[in-house]
């Protein structure tokens, strides 16, 4: 693609307000992509949604035959529907999705796939399975780890006792709700684990968690373990309680695993345990070519999890480079 081309492109992005980039390698502008791929991204916030794009930007200058375009939906449902319209409308030879909400976005995915452009949905599903294929964590499988943790950091099985607080992720996306049921298959089993807050979410955000939290401290004299559904919010919490000088009598675990975010957190000793969420990004896109060039995939991609706790990650962060 010429690079007056990319860029009318990216002015015809503006024009439709939406927040789109161009990546390609050096080389590229001097001749035709083979592949036109885009990617809506919910969010580049949220430190996890970070990675991801960089993860993607990686995999993506791996190959030359590639133009990716990325949208970000600026955590706004309405605004992320409107991107893959436009996606749409540039007839995207494949398309990347990562939705902010599973109903919000179903609509929109199912015109695209009305459009016969194959569809990778990553991360958080979408409400019909006649996407082509899905990647990403097993959400329920990482809520059992963390449930099967919590009840022996409160006791062991059989005599686990405590009080839980648990802050929910966004209340309409898939993992969260995936995510709460893995974890009380494990701590449902025992009657001395209560629940002090009904479904109270923190939208995925360490300031909202941090606030929960600060109302939970006030109104419970005794809290004995904080499950967040991620690392950001599981850091707010404890950020509450430090601010009272309760951390110390509270174990918390998240999720994500991030190196440079939820491991350093469990480092320091902040975090008791989190559990990591790879970000799908890079397998999405190599998944998306394949698919491009004619080789079968297939319909779920599942990606692994691991425990990390203080004994172990010190040597993660020495793996990474940090």
């Amino acid at each position: 693609m010429k690079r007056r081309d990319m860029l009318k492109l990216a002015a015809l992005g503006a024009a439709l307000l939406t927040t789109t980039a161009l990546l390609s390698t050096g080389h590229a502008f001097a001749q035709d992509k083979k592949w036109k791929i885009g990617f809506s991204q919910v969010t580049t916030i949220e430190p996890w949604r970070a990675q991801f794009n960089k993860d993607i930007i990686a995999e993506a200058a791996k190959h030359p035959e590639v133009e990716l375009i990325i949208t970000d939906g600026e955590d706004k449902t309405e605004k992320q529907v409107a991107d893959v319209e436009n996606l749409i409308r540039q007839e995207v030879d494949a398309l990347l999705v990562s939705p902010k909400e599973s109903a919000g976005l179903t609509g929109v995915v199912q015109q695209a796939i009305d459009a016969k452009i194959p569809v990778f949905v990553l991360d958080r599903n979408v409400d019909t399975k006649d996407y082509t294929q899905f990647v990403g964590g097993d959400n329920k499988l990482i809520g059992r780890a963390a449930g099967e943790y919590a009840v022996e950091l409160l006791g062991g099985k059989g005599k686990a006792a405590g009080n839980v607080v648990e802050i929910w992720g966004g209340m309409g996306t898939q993992p969260a709700h995936d995510r709460h049921d893995g974890f009380h298959e494990f701590t449902d089993k025992e009657p001395g684990i209560k629940y002090l807050l009904d479904q109270q979410s923190g939208d995925w955000k360490q300031d909202q968690a941090y606030n929960l939290m600060a109302n939970a401290l006030k109104t419970n004299e005794k809290i004995d373990l904080v499950y967040g559904h991620n690392d950001p919010m599981a850091y707010g919490a404890y950020l509450a309680a430090k601010d009272v000088g309760r951390e110390k009598d509270i174990k918390f675990i998240g999720i994500d695993g991030l190196p440079n975010e939820g491991v350093q957190m469990v480092n320091k000793g902040e975090l008791t345990a989190t559990f990591t969420y790879v970000t799908p990004g890079a397998e999405g896109l190599r998944q998306a070519i394949k698919f491009l060039n004619g080789e079968k995939v297939e319909k779920t991609i599942t990606l692994p999890t691991q425990k990390i706790t203080k004994e172990n990650a010190a040597q993660v962060l020495k793996d990474n480079g940090l």
